[in-house]
C-alpha cells in the first residue's frame, strides 16, 4: 500500500451506534486520490437517489487525500460532501485548518456517516478508537462555547473540533460546518445535514501522521516551494483574501446592492487595507502553511474576539457592498455572528441583500420584518437579520430557506431579486466582467461556485514561454470580456486541474505570488508521497472523473440543462463604474454552454455524460446506485 494513505474509511451509523472500517484498494485510491473525487464516488456508491437531504438516508462524507497531513504548504484541505438541502443536488465543500491532517494522524483517510442519532451526540476519534458521546450539553450553544466545553470535557486543548452550529440544528438550509471556530465548509448547507442527523461535532486527536514513501523526493518539492515563494510579495499573506476587494472595485466588478452595481462608494472603508490598518491583530494560518492568509481581528469594546478569526473577502462583500454597508467594525461583528451561529457568509449576505431589495420595492414591509428597517447600508438591521436567520425567528425563518425558496414564498415578483444557480446564491464575483466565470457558475454541480476553476485574469496572462499553464497547452492570452470557444477550452482544461487540486487537498492561495499553481511540482509530490508514477495526463483525468461523477449525481436527481442557467440580472448591464453596461449575452452564453457539453462528452439534449465518456474515464455505470 502507498505510504501516503492509511487506506481506511471509517463508516459510522448514528442510529445503531455501530462503526466499521473499510480498507480501500490501492487501485481505487490512485483513481480518485481523495477529496471531492473520492467523495463523489462514495456518494454515488452508497446513497440511493431521491433521499431527503435532511433525512436519515442522506450520507455525509469527509475525505482527506494522499498528501494531506504532510509538510508542503497548502496541502491541508479536506472535503465534506452530501446531498444539499439548499439545491437538492450534489454538495461538496472544502475547508482548511488542522482537522483533516489530524484525522489522518488518528488513522483514517475519511468518514462515511449514515443515519440519525436518537439524541444529540458527538464523535470522539483518537488514534483509531471511536466513541459516541452525549452532546446534549452542547446543543443550542454557540460555537465558541462548544469548543471550550469539549476541550474542558476531554482535558486536551490539542483536540481538533469540527461542529455544526445553532443554524444547523435549526435547519437553516445554508448552515455551514466549522473546525477550530474559523475554518469553514461554507456552501451548500452541510451544517444542516449534520444538525438533522443530531451530530453536533466530530472531535479528533491523532499522534501518528502519515509518511512519504520517497522522503528525498518529497523534500525536493519543499525546496521548490521555498525557492519560488516570497512572502513579502504575497498579497494573501499581507492582506488575506480581502486583498481582492479594492482590486475588484477598480475593475468595476465589486458586487454592490445585490449585483445592480459594480462599484461601491465605501469600498476603501471595508477593504483589506483598512482592516490591516485598524482592527487586525494577527495573521493566522493552517496546518504546515507558510502563507498565513487567515485574518484575526479584535474590537474589545464591541466584544469582537480574535478566536473567531476575521472577515474574508466574501464576507466583506456579501454583508458589505452587496448590502450597501460601509462600516468595517459592523462587518467584524457580523463576521463573528456568522462564526458563532456557523452560517455560510456568502448565502447569508446574499439572502439579506435579497431582503433589502424586496423591502425597497414594497414586497416586504416593517410588519413582515418585525420592525426592522431593511434599507441599503443599515448595518444595525443587518446584524439583527443574522441573529434572526441563525435562530429561524420571524423574517429569518423565511430567509433561512435561501433566496429561491424565500422568493417563491413571498411571490409578488420577488423572484427577480433572487440571484442563484440551482438554488445556491451567487458568490461575490461578477461574471459580467470575467465572462469565463459564467460557465463556472452555471455548470458547477453545486450551484454557483467561484472556486470551480481559475478566473479570467489568469487566462489573460497566458503566453507561450514560462507560464504555469503552458503545460496544459494554454499559451494564447484571452480577453476577460470574451465568451467564445477558446474561453470554453481554457475553462474546461483548467477546471480539470482545479478538480485535481481539490482531490489532493491543495489550496489555491499558495499560487500567489507564483501567479498560479504550476502542476508539475504537485504531480511529482504526489508520486514522492505515494510511490506511484502518475503523469499530468493521469491527474487531469482524476479531475475530469470527479466532475463527471458529480454531474451523474445531479442527473439521477433530475437535473437537466434547464438548471445550467444564470439569473436574469447577469444578462442585464452593470449599473455603474468602469464596466457600466457590461452584460452576458444570453445567446452567446448558450452557445458557449453547448461547446462545453460537447467537450465534456455530455448530451446537449439531456446534459448527461455519454456512455463513451464514462468508458473513457473508467467509470462503471452499473456500480452507481440509481
Amino acid at each position: 500500500m502507498a505510504s501516503g494513505m492509511t487506506a481506511k474509511l471509517l463508516h459510522v451509523d448514528l442510529a445503531s451506534r455501530e462503526t466499521r472500517v473499510e480498507e480501500l484498494p490501492e487501485t481505487l485510491l490512485r483513481k480518485y486520490l481523495g477529496g471531492g473525487a473520492l467523495a463523489s464516488y462514495l456518494l454515488l456508491r452508497d446513497m440511493p437517489p431521491g433521499v431527503d437531504p435532511l433525512g436519515p438516508d442522506n450520507v455525509l462524507v469527509f475525505t482527506t487525500s494522499v498528501i494531506n497531513g504532510l509538510s508542503l504548504s497548502g496541502t491541508n484541505r479536506y472535503t465534506a460532501a452530501a446531498k444539499s438541502p439548499l439545491t437538492g443536488g450534489y454538495c461538496e465543500s472544502e475547508a482548511g485548518g488542522w482537522w483533516g491532517p489530524e484525522l489522518r494522524a488518528a488513522g483514517y483517510d475519511g468518514l462515511v456517516i449514515r443515519g440519525q442519532a436518537e439524541s444529540p451526540v458527538y464523535l470522539w476519534i483518537k488514534d483509531g478508537q471511536v466513541e459516541f458521546r452525549d452532546a446534549r450539553p452542547y446543543w443550542g450553544r454557540l460555537s465558541g462555547e462548544v469548543q471550550d466545553g469539549l476541550e474542558q470535557e476531554l482535558g486536551d486543548k490539542r483536540i481538533r473540533v469540527l461542529q455544526t452550529g445553532v443554524a444547523g440544528e435549526r435547519g437553516v438550509r445554508f448552515a455551514a460546518i466549522v473546525n477550530q471556530l474559523k475554518h469553514f465548509h461554507g456552501r451548500g448547507g452541510l451544517g444542516a445535514v449534520m444538525g438533522a442527523k443530531r451530530l453536533k461535532a466530530i472531535v479528533v486527536r491523532g499522534t501518528k501522521p502519515p509518511l512519504a514513501m520517497d522522503k528525498d523526493g518529497a523534500r525536493g518539492a519543499l525546496t521548490w516551494f521555498r525557492e519560488h515563494y516570497d512572502r513579502s510579495k504575497d498579497r494573501f499573506h499581507t492582506l488575506g483574501s480581502a486583498s481582492a476587494l479594492l482590486a475588484l472595485e477598480a475593475s468595476g466588478i465589486l458586487p454592490t446592492r445585490n449585483f445592480r452595481d459594480g462599484s461601491f462608494e465605501h469600498a476603501r472603508a471595508i477593504s483589506g487595507q483598512k482592516m490591516a490598518e485598524t482592527i487586525l491583530v494577527n495573521r493566522g494560518t493552517c496546518y504546515a502553511c507558510a502563507v498565513a492568509c487567515k485574518r484575526e481581528v479584535a474590537i474589545p469594546e464591541d466584544g469582537v474576539d480574535p478566536k473567531y478569526g476575521g472577515p474574508e473577502y466574501e464576507t466583506l462583500a456579501a454583508s458589505g457592498s452587496l448590502c450597501g454597508v460601509g462600516d468595517l467594525r459592523a462587518l467584524a461583528r457580523v463576521n463573528q455572528l456568522l462564526a458563532q451561529y456557523v452560517l455560510d457568509s456568502i448565502s447569508t449576505g446574499a439572502v439579506m441583500a435579497f431582503a433589502l431589495e424586496c423591502y425597497e420595492h414594497g414586497i416586504l414591509t416593517k410588519v413582515d420584518t418585525g420592525g426592522l428597517e431593511l434599507t441599503w447600508g443599515n448595518a444595525e438591521a443587518i446584524e439583527q437579520l443574522v441573529h434572526r436567520i441563525g435562530r429561524r425567528e420571524g423574517i429569518g425563518d423565511v430567509l433561512a430557506e435561501g433566496v429561491r425558496r424565500a422568493a417563491a414564498r413571498l411571490g409578488r415578483g420577488a423572484e427577480r431579486f433572487a440571484l442563484h444557480v440551482k438554488g445556491q446564491e451567487l458568490p461575490m464575483h461578477d461574471p459580467r466582467g470575467k465572462k469565463g466565470l459564467s460557465l463556472a457558475y452555471a455548470l458547477s454541480p453545486t450551484g454557483a461556485d467561484h472556486m470551480e476553476a481559475p478566473h479570467d485574469p489568469l487566462y489573460a496572462g497566458f503566453h507561450p514561454t514560462g507560464h504555469p499553464m503552458g503545460a496544459l497547452g494554454l499559451i494564447e492570452p484571452l480577453d476577460p470580456l470574451t465568451l467564445d470557444a477558446a474561453k470554453v477550452r481554457a475553462f474546461f482544461v483548467t477546471q480539470q486541474l482545479w478538480s485535481f487540486y481539490n482531490a489532493i487537498g491543495m489550496c489555491d492561495f499558495v499560487g500567489s505570488p507564483l501567479n498560479s499553481l504550476e502542476p508539475a511540482p504537485f504531480v511529482s509530490y504526489v508520486n514522492s508521497v505515494t510511490g506511484w508514477n502518475m503523469s499530468l495526463y493521469e491527474v487531469l483525468k482524476v479531475g475530469e472523473r470527479a466532475n463527471t461523477l458529480a454531474r451523474l449525481f445531479n442527473c439521477r436527481e433530475g437535473f437537466t440543462p434547464d438548471d445550467d442557467v444564470l439569473p436574469q440580472r447577469l444578462h442585464e448591464g452593470i449599473g455603474n463604474g468602469p464596466l457600466k453596461g457590461q452584460r452576458i449575452d444570453p445567446a452567446e452564453f448558450l452557445a458557449a454552454r453547448r461547446v462545453y457539453y460537447e467537450m465534456a462528452g455530455w448530451s446537449p439534449e439531456t446534459g448527461r455524460p455519454t456512455s463513451a465518456k464514462l468508458a473513457e474515464l473508467g467509470i462503471d455505470a452499473a456500480a452507481i446506485r440509481g
